[in-house]
């Protein structure tokens, strides 16, 4: 798909997680595009919230929600295909939809490792699968995945989320290749630490240790992060990565991951050190 300054296929945009965060930031601008989006979360009132507000920024903006889990294959594979049946083949699909509860690996429990690998990584799974057929039909589309710093090396306290984000970054890599023949490009977001309501829930349960492993890179405005993610997609780039640090990391961490693990071991140590 050549890359131009303005979007010329005019096709519907789905994004999950679309009622808040940078999933409501990348539609308010898929929809200055000129997109009919299609806002998909769990909450119907923060749902609601959302689409009134991209109506109000962007007068004449078509704009519909709803509300279902990604965790639900069939509930998501039905609720795209009703959007593909009124608005035409999916040009756009942002998977944002996503969980992010740190904590020590000894001290969470099962549930949690199966949930964030079902929300992050299988959902994320679904909505690909259930728009794929879509974006064939009507001769591709652009798909953006959302995975994070955490998904380029392992993080203390994130044992959790980080191997969700990881498969995130691997099935990304896969539909990369497998899907360049259909002409639907693949982006792969690492975001920064963002100003979301998943960054402020993070923050009950973040180890103080992870809180200084992972502050010095600033936090972005999801209007920022969307813009770039957008951006690097209609571009026609896979990685996108805001920011110096991330940028870094995502291009060199195998090379920078011993200095990256001896720098963990080291604040660990000091925290240690601490308690009484």
């Amino acid at each position: 798909m050549a890359a131009d300054a303005t979007d010329t296929r005019p096709g519907p945009a789905v994004v999950t997680g679309g009622s808040s965060g940078i999933g409501r930031a990348a539609a308010l601008r898929l929809a200055r595009l000129g997109h009919p989006v299609a806002l998909l979360a769990r909450r119907p009132d923060v749902l609601a919230d959302a689409a009134a507000e991209i109506r109000a920024a962007i007068p004449g903006a078509v704009v519909s929600s709803h509300a279902v889990d990604v965790r639900d294959p069939a509930a998501l594979a039905a609720v795209i295909a009703a959007i593909a049946t009124e608005y035409g083949p999916i040009a756009w699909l942002v998977a944002s939809a996503g969980i992010a509860e740190p904590g020590l690996f000894v001290e969470q429990p099962l549930d949690a490792h199966r949930t964030h690998m079902e929300i992050n990584y299988l959902g994320t799974l679904a909505a690909v699968h259930a728009v794929v057929p879509s974006m064939r039909a009507g001769g591709g589309g652009r798909i953006v995945l959302v995975s994070s710093g955490a998904g380029l090396f392992g993080i203390y306290g994130y044992a959790a989320y980080a191997p969700s984000k990881f498969a995130v970054r691997g099935l990304a890599e896969v539909l990369r290749v497998e899907l360049a023949g259909d002409d639907i490009t693949v982006t792969l977001a690492y975001p920064p630490d963002t100003e979301t309501p998943q960054l402020a829930a993070e923050t009950r349960t973040k180890p103080e240790a992870t809180k200084a492993i992972t502050a010095g890179s600033g936090v972005w405005s999801a209007e920022a992060v969307a813009k770039a993610t957008i951006d690097a997609a209609l571009a026609g780039r896979f990685l996108v990565a805001p920011g110096f640090t991330l940028t870094v990391l995502a291009r060199l961490h195998s090379l920078v991951a011993p200095l990256l693990r001896w720098h963990q071991r080291r604040i660990v140590r000091s925290f240690d050190r601490r308690r009484p």
